[in-house]
């Protein structure tokens, strides 16, 4: 039995279920970057002006681990693509001491939380 193509949004509140269920003394670590997505040119024009910058990683961990300052995470389906300016975000973040990961699925980016925490 082949089952449904979950979109990105499903596999990021699934991540989001699982990790508050499986670590809830990190409750409030995760959290979403609502930066992306369609939006009225008028509010989007507002987000600009507050720093809302194209590329941001949809996910980011606030758990400092040795040599690293927290865990970024891209979240994409199984078949998404990184943009170009999602790409130069994890290398600016990679640069500063963070982890930046591309994970396509719940299950890569449990497997990359998992990790991460050891």
């Amino acid at each position: 039995m082949k089952l449904p193509v979950r979109s990105e949004h499903q596999e990021q509140v699934a991540v989001c279920e699982w990790f508050h269920l499986q670590y809830p003394q990190y409750r409030g670590h995760l959290f979403a970057i609502p930066n992306g997505g369609q939006r009225h040119p008028a509010v989007a024009g507002k987000l600009k002006a507050e720093g809302v910058i194209a590329g941001v990683s949809d996910l980011f961990l606030m758990v400092q681990r040795p040599g690293c300052s927290g865990l970024w995470i891209e979240m994409k389906t199984k078949t998404g693509r990184m943009s170009e300016p999602q790409k130069r975000f994890q290398e600016r973040a990679k640069s500063q001491g963070f982890e930046a990961l591309t994970c396509y699925g719940f299950e890569q980016a449990r497997e990359a939380i998992e990790e991460y925490l050891g």
